[in-house]
């Protein structure tokens, strides 16, 4: 056992050491350049003996340490990203600590702190009760998993039982949506349905919000045929939400799945003055939406809901001679894909517990109304031009300009970010290359907003 056997016997060492390093980060992540670009790695071999964890701490602060950013940093727009609240972090370490598999609920209460959890998070994003939940690794997963319910679902009109016998003699899945993330896409191909599957139609004019009346009019078409509508609670480029009260009502007059991808715009929810946004979630058959964007959990954390949890198990039930398979537990194993799962939803156990549905709904309002004042500052400057209105916490923008070029778009952002102060991405809207800054971090105030606008302006110098 050697090295392991000594570390055992100094675990609280190991333990103040990692606390004191994990301070000092903490401590000092606005200083640190919200994003880096990689560089070459000196050579690592394994090693015969090891070294112990003190030494590896110490070997990792000097080599690679500084070339982690500060994503988890006020100042960090890039995707949506929030930074983990202090009480997520205990809660996260807490894992570690605890090292629960929670697949099933044989030896631990671990799924029921889960199941709880579920519970208060349906209370934050006022879902009713008759939706279940479950924690997956991202919204990519959780996008996965509705959509996996959506083509059990689908066939099953064919008399076609699609986890049994595959998707062989089933008639073509149509899946229907206006601005579909990328991981819409990913799912359709891991699920055997295929990306050509997705049938896009227009949106608002100068909106990336689903036109109705042209949705209906595909629903028309497909003659009572079941078809799969994915519908947008936040685009990715703009924040920009289809109208869910409308698509719920088109439910009662056609024969489609509603899989509503709410991955950061569910917590418009947590807020009166935003919360219309999500009016007639509550008609989706399932949602998805992120724990580690705006709920500020570290990664990878996310949530699935759906209504249907007959289906849910139908697709992901996991029978083995070594699990309880009892009808009276909830086994999360039989739930979505994975089988051993870590305890991610202890660090949203404590951060809901630790700050209630006020403190989100702060955090939520201060991060919209920081965007809508940077959507300003660039609606007033001669030198950037505003893509579209902000609609939640996304500024998307690019240069003002007709005759500039995408390279000049991406080399402006690319010296913004190779400041340090700040970090956005790219983006195309409307066949324009553009810039979106996301806001969704705790810590982010008007204090920020001002370097971020000043590190703006002095790149346009």
């Amino acid at each position: 056992m050697g090295m392991l056997k000594k570390d055992k016997d100094i675990i609280n060492e190991i333990l103040y050491s990692t606390t004191e390093y994990a301070n000092e980060f903490f401590s000092t992540l606005n200083e640190r350049p919200a994003s880096i670009k990689p560089y070459p790695l000196p050579t690592e071999n394994l090693p015969e003996i090891g070294i112990g964890t003190k030494e590896a701490l110490k070997l990792f602060s000097r080599n690679y340490a500084n070339g982690l950013s500060g994503s988890n940093g006020s100042r960090y727009l890039g995707f949506v990203t929030g930074g983990a609240t202090p009480a997520a972090i205990a809660g996260d370490w807490l894992v570690s600590i605890f090292d629960q598999n929670v697949s099933t609920n044989e030896s631990s209460i671990a799924s029921s702190i889960e199941e709880k959890t579920i519970d208060m998070l349906k209370d934050l994003f006022n879902l009713d009760k008759e939706y279940s939940g479950a924690f997956v690794s991202g919204a990519t997963m959780s996008n996965f998993v509705g959509l996996a319910q959506a083509r059990q679902w689908s066939a099953q009109f064919s008399g076609i039982n699609v986890t049994l016998d595959g998707l062989f003699g089933a008639p073509p899945i149509k899946i229907i949506s206006g601005t579909p993330h990328s991981s819409i896409y990913k799912a359709c191909s891991m699920l055997g349905v295929g990306k050509n599957s997705i049938i896009t139609i227009p949106c608002k004019k100068e909106r990336e919000s689903i036109d109705i009346e042209y949705l209906e009019e595909v629903l028309i078409k497909q003659n009572d045929s079941p078809c799969i509508v994915v519908a947008n609670a936040g685009t990715v480029n703009t924040g920009d939400f289809d109208d869910l009260k409308a698509i719920a009502q088109l439910k009662s007059k056609y024969n489609f799945w509603l899989h509503v991808d709410a991955a950061f715009g569910g917590f418009a929810s947590c807020s009166p003055k935003y919360s219309s946004l999500m009016t007639g979630i509550n008609s989706a058959d399932s949602i998805t939406i992120d724990a580690h964007k705006w709920l500020n959990v570290p990664y990878d954390s996310a949530l699935q809901f759906t209504k249907h949890r007959t289906i849910q198990l139908e697709v992901f039930e996991n029978n083995a001679a070594y699990l309880s398979n009892s009808n009276d537990v909830l086994d999360y194993c039989n739930l979505t894909p994975e089988n051993s799962r870590r305890f991610r939803a202890l660090p949203t156990w404590f951060t809901l517990k630790a700050y209630g549905k006020k403190e989100y709904q702060q955090i939520v309002e201060r991060n919209i109304d920081l965007a809508k004042q940077l959507g300003a500052k660039i609606e007033k400057s001669n030198h950037l031009k505003l893509l579209s209105q902000v609609h939640l916490n996304i500024v998307c923008f690019t240069l003002e300009s007709d005759k500039i070029t995408s390279d000049e778009v991406l080399n402006f952002m690319e010296r913004v970010n190779s400041n340090g102060q700040v970090f956005m991405t790219q983006t195309n809207y409307n066949g324009i290359t553009a810039i979106r800054a996301a806001f969704s971090n705790w810590n982010t105030n008007e204090e920020d907003l001002e370097i971020i606008w000043k590190s703006l302006v002095e790149e346009l110098k």
